[in-house]
């Protein structure tokens, strides 16, 4: 791929939560590339990301979203680099080159997205036409991992221009205190935020399966109340009802969120697909081990102590139990005589 041309647009809404967030706040950060022109979800205002070279924030609505890609058409030139940081082709052809960085695996993939509402389903239908109709109007992909790529491939075509190119906000773990095992505050933690295929509902119902079980490990979530109320309050519920011994640190930032990596001894992530997973990276930066779903995106980037089947709570819990060191009765096969007794008695 040829150097960056003369300036950078950077065309970004939709980008407001989650490792889109993180993944943002970096490149806005960096200084070696002249990035000229940008515009962002409106929902990031309040999260500090302000800079002089923010032009526009993009609301989310569709006339809103209409507006701002026609204002990328209109103010992109022929010497300009456009980078899609939300995973879509600009819907108008644009002058420059348009680069497309795929973030969003729920794009190329044909999940039903079963829990999720209405909304969402006929939003992320759209968008997945949105990137299979209008995929050569980029000049490339990039994508972060070899199965992101795989999966690019697949759904739009194996002759696509992708890029491998993975990056992640460098964290100065070395000047945090170290925490010995016995210090720390919690067993588990899932760094997450609350959309379906980060698969909640399956953790908390292996914690209430180890719960039933007598045991009690501790583990720590970050599901924000106000973005996910219906989850956050199930996790609520789950707590108060049923005693799991669970805390929700709701929207966390950093440093904070690195003191909790600290005080946990595992990261558990039982997500169904991501096309990175910077939680993974992160707890292995800071040193701590992770239990995570049998999926190729996770050993694309992290080696999993141990690992389980994400749709499975019972798999969830057994993981759970292989590295608290906590044995697991078998099923004892008996005889055929055995057998018939059982149904004679």
């Amino acid at each position: 791929m040829p150097p960056f041309q003369n300036s950078l647009l950077l065309h970004a809404p939709n980008v407001h939560t989650g490792g889109g967030l993180v993944l943002l706040r970096e490149i806005l950060s960096t200084k070696k590339c002249s990035i000229r022109w940008a515009q962002l979800d409106e929902r990031t205002k309040s999260l500090k990301l302000s800079t002089p070279l923010i032009k526009h924030y993009v609301r989310n609505t569709i006339f809103s979203r209409f507006l701002a890609e026609w204002r990328v058409w209109y103010k992109a030139k022929s010497t300009d680099t456009v980078l899609c940081l939300h995973g879509l082709p600009p819907l108008f052809p644009v002058g420059g080159r348009v680069v497309i960085f795929l973030q969003n695996r729920i794009l190329l993939e044909k999940n039903k997205l079963v829990d999720a509402p209405l909304k969402t389903k006929i939003r992320i239908f759209i968008e997945r036409l949105w990137v299979k109709r209008l995929q050569r109007s980029a000049y490339c992909y990039i994508v972060q991992t070899p199965s992101m790529a795989l999966a690019a491939k697949k759904y739009l075509r194996h002759d696509l221009d992708v890029i491998i190119s993975p990056f992640a906000p460098s964290q100065d773990v070395a000047g945090l205190p170290k925490k010995g095992k016995n210090k720390k505050k919690f067993d588990f933690l899932y760094v997450a935020s609350g959309e379906g295929h980060k698969n909640h509902l399956n953790l908390l119902e292996a914690w209430r399966l180890l719960n039933n079980e007598g045991l009690t490990p501790s583990l720590a979530l970050t599901v924000s109340p106000k973005s996910y109320p219906l989850l956050a309050n199930k996790i609520e519920k789950n707590i108060n009802e049923l005693g799991l011994n669970i805390v929700n640190f709701e929207q966390i930032e950093t440093p904070a969120l690195f003191n909790l990596y600290q005080s946990s001894s595992a990261l558990i992530f039982p997500s169904f697909t991501e096309s990175f997973g910077l939680p993974l990276i992160e707890a292995t930066q800071h040193g701590i081990p992770i239990l995570a779903s049998e999926r190729d995106f996770v050993r694309d980037v992290a080696t999993p102590v141990q690992t389980f089947d994400p749709a499975s709570p019972v798999s969830i819990a057994r993981a759970v139990r292989r590295f608290l060191g906590v044995s697991e009765s078998l099923v004892v096969v008996r005889s055929a005589d055995d057998f018939l007794k059982v149904i004679m008695t």
